[in-house]
C-alpha cells in the first residue's frame, strides 16, 4: 500500500538520512582534533605475547592465554604506557565470530584493568600470504617474524567472491565495539604493498592493484558501523611531503584516514622530516611503528621528538617471544644461530619481565609521567 508522507515525516526522514550520510563520512579536521585533544599522549607498543608466533596463535582459542597477557601488560602499565597496536585476522571472524568477539571482549577488559587502550588493526600485507587455522607452526630458529601471517591471505584477496565475508568481518568486529570507550582507533590494513620480499612467489599477482580496489570498500565498510573510534591506515614509505609525490595506495590511505597514522625506522631526522611533511595536512599524528635499534631507530633520541611534536608512540614489539623480532630483519638471510646480534633490534622486555635495557624504560617511563603530570588540573 502506497502511503502520502506528512511534510513532518518527510522531514523527519530527510533528517535521519542526513545523519547517518554524515556520520558515515571521513571526520573533519575539527572532530579529528577534538578527539586527539581528549587523549593523553599516546605512548605504547605492537603487542602480541610472548607465547604466539603470530595473529591466529594470540586469538584461537585453544592458545588465547589471559593470563600471560594480563602479566605482560601489566610491565607496559608500569613504563607508562597506554595503547597497544593489536593484530586481528579475518579468518579467526570466519571461524567462529562469537568466540572472537568474547575473546577481544576479554582482552580490552584486561587491557583496561591497566589503564590501556588498544587500536586494532583488521587487515594486514605482511609476511606469509598463506594464512591456515589451527596449530602454528615454530619459529624457524634465528629468523625475524618468521611466522605472521598476512590477512586477507592470497587467495582471499584476489577472489571478489570472499569480499562479502571480508565485508562482514570489518562490520562485525567494529559494530560490536564501535561504542565501547576500551577501543582507542581502528587501523583498518597494514602496510598495503606490492608483495616483493620471502614470499613473493605465493603472493597473488598484481597484488597492489587488488589492495588498492579494496582499501577504499574496507573504510566503506567500516564507517557503515558508525565508530565512535577513529579510522586510519598508516602511510609506510614513499616520499610524503606533497600528495603529487605520493603512491596511489598512500594518497587513499591519507584521503580516507580521520588521523594520520605513520610508519618510521630511520634515524631521529628521517622521523622528524616525515613528521614536518605530515603536518602540513593539519590531521593528529601517531606514529604506529618505529624502535629499530640497529637501524638507528631508538627510544632515546625518537619518543624525545615524538613527544615534542605531540605525535603518539607505538614502537614495534613490547615482549621478546616466538616472534623474534628482537632479531633484525637481516636475519632472513643470515639467521642467528649461532650467536646472538650485537643488540636487539625490536622489543623492550625479555620473557621474565625484566627490561632489555633498563636506562630505556627509565626514559619511556620519564616523559610519559611529565606528560601525565602536566596534563592533571
Amino acid at each position: 500500500m502506497i502511503r502520502v508522507m506528512s511534510r513532518y515525516s518527510a522531514l523527519v526522514f530527510i533528517v535521519t538520512v542526513s545523519l547517518h550520510a554524515w556520520s558515515a563520512e571521513r571526520w573533519s579536521e575539527q572532530k579529528t582534533e577534538s578527539w586527539y585533544q581528549q587523549q593523553p599522549w599516546l605512548v605504547g607498543s605492537n603487542y602480541i605475547p610472548a607465547n604466539a608466533i603470530n595473529q591466529l596463535e594470540m586469538w584461537q582459542a585453544e592458545s588465547f592465554d589471559p593470563a600471560l597477557i594480563d602479566r605482560e601488560l601489566g610491565w607496559a602499565e608500569n613504563i607508562g604506557m597506554n595503547t597497544m597496536r593489536v593484530f586481528l585476522h579475518d579468518l579467526l571472524w570466519q571461524q567462529d565470530a562469537a568466540g572472537f568477539r568474547t575473546r577481544i571482549d576479554q582482552f580490552l577488559t584486561i587491557a583496561s584493568k591497566h589503564h590501556i587502550r588498544p587500536m586494532f588493526v583488521l587487515f594486514d600485507s605482511c609476511w606469509d600470504p598463506e594464512p591456515k587455522l589451527g596449530r602454528q607452526h615454530p619459529p624457524i630458529p634465528g629468523v625475524h617474524n618468521s611466522g605472521w601471517v598476512q590477512s586477507p591471505g592470497a587467495h582471499a584477496l584476489s577472489d571478489a567472491a570472499q569480499y562479502a565475508r571480508l565485508k562482514d568481518y570489518v562490520q562485525g568486529v567494529i559494530g560490536a565495539f564501535a561504542n565501547d570507550s576500551r577501543v582507542l582507533a581502528w587501523d583498518l590494513w597494514n602496510e598495503p604493498n606490492d608483495g616483493q620480499g620471502v614470499y613473493a612467489k605465493a603472493e597473488a599477482k598484481n597484488k597492489i592493484d587488488y589492495e588498492k580496489k579494496l582499501l577504499p570498500q574496507v573504510f566503506e565498510w567500516a564507517r557503515s558501523a558508525h565508530a565512535s573510534q577513529p579510522l586510519t591506515s598508516g602511510l609506510w614509505e614513499g616520499d610524503w611531503s606533497s600528495i603529487e609525490k605520493m603512491s596511489p595506495i598512500a594518497r587513499i590511505q591519507l584521503d580516507q584516514s580521520d588521523l594520520i597514522s605513520f610508519h618510521n625506522y630511520g634515524w631521529p631526522e628521517d622521523f622528524e622530516q616525515h613528521v614536518r611533511w605530515l603536518e602540513q595536512y593539519h590531521r593528529p599524528l601517531i606514529c604506529t611503528e618505529y624502535m629499530a635499534r640497529g637501524a638507528g631507530s631508538t627510544f632515546d633520541t625518537v619518543l624525545p621528538l615524538a613527544k615534542r611534536h605531540h605525535v603518539g608512540a607505538i614502537n614495534w614489539g613490547l615482549v621478546a617471544g616466538k616472534s623474534q623480532t628482537y632479531l633484525p630483519w637481516d636475519s632472513w638471510e643470515k639467521p642467528y644461530v649461532l650467536s646472538a646480534p650485537p643488540i636487539w633490534f625490536h622489543d623492550v622486555f625479555r620473557a621474565d619481565g625484566s627490561p632489555y635495557r633498563s636506562r630505556e624504560t627509565e626514559i619511556i617511563r620519564k616523559l610519559t609521567r611529565e606528560t601525565s603530570a602536566a596534563a592533571a588540573p
